[in-house]
């Protein structure tokens, strides 16, 4: 999701509600401690060169029981971090402590935010010398002897 697709969605919500891919919420008394653009620039593992931006928020699940973020206060929020970082309409990233701290995409079912699991992934594929996924019609062609797959 884009930080311009959760400016339209949340002036049409009563209340902001966080959930995880699993199915558990995330406590209604978070709290959005950080928003900002997020820059990283690195080299693949073929030697390519990259540039990427997201757009970062960080939720906390403090001790403050009493707590509720309302969509206009998020919606201010975002509203200030973009007047005063130049932030970009960027894909939304969310971190999320849980037994460490996670990274997630965000979507939205119609009702609730959903942090999405994120996966890694080889970006430079055809140079790092692993073996494209060979379909189950031939399954005998990867990993066999003398295959170099392994």
């Amino acid at each position: 999701m884009k930080l311009s697709q959760i400016k339209e969605i949340l002036p049409t919500l009563n209340n902001v509600e966080f959930q995880l891919e699993n199915g558990a919420f995330v406590p209604e008394h978070f709290h959005v401690t950080e928003v900002g653009q997020i820059t990283k620039n690195f080299i693949d593992c073929g030697g390519v060169v990259r540039h990427e931006k997201a757009v970062n928020f960080q939720l906390w699940d403090a001790d403050d029981y009493e707590h509720r973020l309302k969509p206009g206060k998020l919606l201010h929020i975002i509203q200030l971090s973009e007047e005063k970082l130049g932030m970009e309409d960027a894909e939304i990233e969310v971190e999320y402590q849980g037994e460490t701290i996670g990274k997630y995409d965000l979507d939205f079912n119609g009702k609730t935010f959903v942090l999405k699991n994120k996966t890694t992934t080889c970006l430079a594929q055809d140079a790092c010398g692993i073996p494209l996924q060979v379909s189950n019609s031939n399954p005998s062609a990867c990993c066999t002897p003398n295959s170099g797959c392994c």
